[in-house]
């Protein structure tokens, strides 16, 4: 898929937290939000990795972070940072949500668990 069609920036994320982890009580360190679509899913150092599953699964191969404060792209396709526009809000994900979240589903050992 060509960078310029894989950013549709009129989509809004999917939520709140990594869709995959809330449907399997699963949790997650940093959330990555896809561009295309606005599918919210878990980082590369998370325990599953939706985020680059989707990807895999969609061929919807950039993702920008859903941190506060982050506005970096990442291409997986090429494996590295790219540029992109604004997305449609909201830009991340709620200030007051834990990272790693969700809130009492973090395991006491999570930094074992990273990637």
């Amino acid at each position: 898929m060509d960078v310029r069609t894989a950013i549709d920036p009129t989509v809004p994320p999917s939520g709140t937290g990594c869709v995959e982890c809330e449907a399997t009580g699963g949790w997650w360190f940093h959330l990555r939000r896809c561009a295309r679509c606005g599918h919210v899913g878990c980082c590369d150092s998370s325990p599953s990795r939706h985020a680059r599953q989707h990807a895999a699964e969609t061929g919807h191969p950039v993702i920008r972070s859903y941190e506060p404060g982050e506005t970096w792209f990442w291409d997986f396709t090429r494996e590295e940072p790219l540029q992109g526009p604004d997305l449609a809000p909201p830009e991340h994900r709620p200030r007051d949500q834990a990272a790693p979240g969700p809130r009492g589903r973090v395991p006491a050992d999570w930094l074992d668990q990273l990637h």
